[in-house]
């Protein structure tokens, strides 16, 4: 397999369909897969064709987390300065894929094992056969759950279930991770993308400009006072309407004055504006 080959990408009706493609080992993150997925994520991001990226991974997993022999333990022999370049090659696209433009969905169609948490939480949705597996089986290896594991199951999970899943090394399978916030949703393997298709779908007839502001006021605001993200909510609104000015215009007047559709029920006719 080619380095290009590692991850797989689909582009069919404004959806991407991005892939980890390393089913012989679970999809586990190597140096080469973070690097090449950070260019696919990186060429997608701005193309017309795109409106939504569904993240997914080839065979029996989603991601089995990094890879113990390339990322850890060959990186380890060389130094800390390669220890350091693998953790910033992984984390770079964990962080894009976190702020990416568009609406972006994690399709779990297997395990989703400790360092796949990162890709998991940047994902702004996230969708799980009931099937799959989710686990944090660090403290089985005799380490804690870094690379922002830790802090992932703090933000999606209860304190206590986020305790006794990182201290228990326990996993949950995938209606287990709905019940508790690690997916929004879980569905019979054979219907998880048809879900996720759905889903797709829908966001892709909301206007573009408000998804993106949207999904960057949820994770910003999570962190400020309350104060602080009023503020920050104006300041972004006024932003949007400078990128969109004429999208909300065009909604109030479908709205009011034709009163052809309703708020609370739908998205306006973007193919209007």
């Amino acid at each position: 397999m080619s380095d290009t080959d590692i991850v797989s990408c689909t582009i069919e009706d404004g959806i991407a369909w991005v892939k980890f493609n390393r089913a012989d080992k679970r999809n586990c993150m190597s140096p080469t897969l973070n690097r090449r997925m950070l260019e696919v994520i990186e060429s997608i991001e701005f193309r017309d064709d795109v409106g939504v990226l569904v993240l997914s991974g080839e065979g029996t997993a989603w991601s089995a987390g990094m890879d113990l022999k390339e990322y850890f333990r060959e990186n380890e022999h060389k130094g800390l300065h390669a220890v350091r370049k693998a953790q910033r090659e992984a984390y770079s696209w964990w962080q894009r894929l976190r702020w990416f433009e568009k609406p972006t969905i994690a399709m779990v169609n297997g395990w989703c094992f400790g360092g796949a948490y990162g890709p998991l939480f940047a994902c702004d949705l996230a969708f799980a056969a009931e099937d799959a597996q989710f686990g944090l089986s660090e403290i089985n290896w005799g380490i804690l759950p870094g690379g922002g594991a830790s802090k992932v199951a703090t933000e999606l999970l209860g304190f206590r279930d986020a305790m006794y899943h990182a201290m228990m090394g326990e996993n949950l399978d995938g209606i287990a991770a709905a019940r508790k916030g690690l997916v929004n949703e879980a569905v019979p393997a054979d219907q998880l993308k048809a879900r996720v298709t759905e889903v797709a779908h829908v966001l892709l007839k909301k206007n573009p400009t408000a998804l993106r502001a949207t999904k960057w006021a949820i994770r910003r605001v999570r962190e400020m006072t309350y104060d602080n993200a009023e503020d920050y909510l104006i300041r972004a609104q006024e932003a949007a309407n400078s990128f969109d000015g004429e999208g909300r215009k065009e909604a109030t007047r479908q709205f009011i004055d034709e009163k052809s559709f309703k708020p609370g029920l739908g998205a306006y006719d973007l193919t209007r504006a």
